[in-house]
């Protein structure tokens, strides 16, 4: 994968930032725990999507967001940023698009990081 494709999906500037200050093992370590982690966030997403609960699909949006971008997951961080935006306009028509873009792709985005990381270390 090309370093532009990579940086689509990975926040390329903070991982190495984050590399360069604990190392990219430590970091590994951190983003096996946010792939445990992972289909219960998601999980939460979709449930509160299914049950029409904008409110709590909101706040795990957000939740999901933070813990997306600590691990450097640029992609997904984007879509749950857009998706935690229940005020704005766009979101009665987009949201479910944006919960359909984290669903395809964070599973492949977290191997790619893994991967990206585990080249590092």
């Amino acid at each position: 994968m090309s370093v532009t494709q990579l940086d689509a999906i990975l926040d390329l500037n903070t991982l190495e930032q984050y590399i360069s200050a604990i190392g990219a093992g430590t970091l590994l370590k951190s983003v096996v725990l946010f792939e445990q982690l992972m289909p219960e966030y998601v999980g939460s997403l979709v449930k509160a999507h299914d049950a029409g609960d904008k409110e709590t699909l909101c706040s795990e949006a957000h939740k999901f967001k933070g813990a997306a971008g600590s691990v450097g997951l640029k992609r997904i961080q984007q879509f749950a940023q857009l998706l935690q935006h229940g005020e704005e306009a766009k979101w009665d028509a987009e949201h479910g698009v944006w919960l359909a873009g984290i669903v395809e792709h964070a599973e492949r985005d977290l191997q790619q990081l893994k991967l990206f990381l585990e080249a590092k270390a």
